[in-house]
């Protein structure tokens, strides 16, 4: 299967944009950029699926101001019944690119002499950290037969109780008391 994949090295992908235009305005301009992809890889090992969303671009005093709104969905697998599973995420951050090292914060952003911010490794972090860690197919998924393996969720095993081991047998026996 063949897909449509922007990626970092591209030029024309959505998470690349020029906000040259808006450091050369006065602070408090502000842009918005609708961001769309109906498929967009965030590499090392992240593929996201239409993703949509938008960015907020404001110019401060200190630098260009990003507020970002993204919903996307990732192809996992349930954790009980290891059917493939499309889990929804949304994220909303706010980073700001310094036009200085006196003005940057934490996350250590300058704003690029060329004018384009690429939202990628940002993106991909905020992203990993809304994935659940233990998706799940729907909440009373069944998961697997201990004994066969089948799905419990399409059918029903009927697997006679093992005895287990006879050395146990008394403590079977408390417990069931």
């Amino acid at each position: 299967m063949l897909f449509d994949i922007k990626t970092v090295s591209d030029p024309l992908s959505p998470l690349r944009l020029n906000v040259g235009f808006i450091v050369a305005q006065t602070a408090g301009f502000s842009r918005e950029f609708p961001l769309e992809a109906a498929r967009i890889a965030l590499p090392p090992d992240l593929m996201l699926i239409d993703l949509t969303g938008s960015a907020l671009i404001t110019r401060t005093n200190q630098g260009i101001l990003l507020q970002i709104n993204l919903r996307a969905a990732l192809e996992l697998e349930c954790v009980r019944c290891l059917n493939p599973v499309i889990q929804p995420l949304h994220t909303h951050f706010t980073e700001l690119y310094a036009f200085s090292r006196r003005y940057m914060t934490e996350a250590g952003l300058l704003m690029p002499e060329t004018g384009i911010i690429d939202l990628t490794p940002e993106l991909r972090e905020y992203m990993l950290l809304e994935i659940p860690i233990s998706p799940l197919c729907r909440p009373d998924c069944q998961g697997l037969c201990p004994v066969c393996g089948a799905d419990q969720n399409e059918t029903t095993c009927h697997h006679a109780d093992d005895p287990g081991d006879p050395r146990l047998a008394a403590l079977k026996e408390l417990l069931d008391k």
